[in-house]
């Protein structure tokens, strides 16, 4: 009786062994395939959406609040670059103060948004 269950065992752990080996040969085919496809160049250099932020003038906000606000949301934004903005929106209605991946336009136009400031929608480029 023991020694029947052992040729069952061993004849189980064969099959075992020819499952797992297809099983190691399709995952090896799997894998080769997912990464000549996930590391392709052509499709790895596919570009993010980029988005405009884009201010537009009002009646109540003043000279000082937009162009702080600019400074303190907008990163790498100088003061004069801030004052040179918030008077194209005064002289022209509107300027684009920030141009870039869309979850930071988002998250920029939000912020400014709070602030107080008119916003356009964010414009998709």
């Amino acid at each position: 009786m023991f020694k029947s269950r052992s040729r069952h065992f061993q004849y189980f752990s064969i099959e075992d062994h020819r499952l797992n080996f297809n099983l190691i040969k399709l995952l090896k085919t799997i894998i080769v395939n997912s990464l000549g496809t996930v590391l392709d160049p052509k499709k790895s250099k596919a570009k993010y959406p980029e988005a405009r932020v884009i201010v537009l003038d009002d009646n109540f906000n003043t000279f000082q609040h937009v162009a702080n606000c600019l400074l303190t949301i907008i990163p790498s934004m100088s003061e004069q670059r801030a004052w040179d903005l918030t008077i194209k929106v005064d002289k022209t209605g509107s300027a684009e103060v920030w141009r870039g991946n869309l979850e930071k336009a988002e998250l920029y136009h939000e912020q400014l948004f709070i602030k107080g400031l008119t916003m356009a929608p964010i414009e998709k480029t």
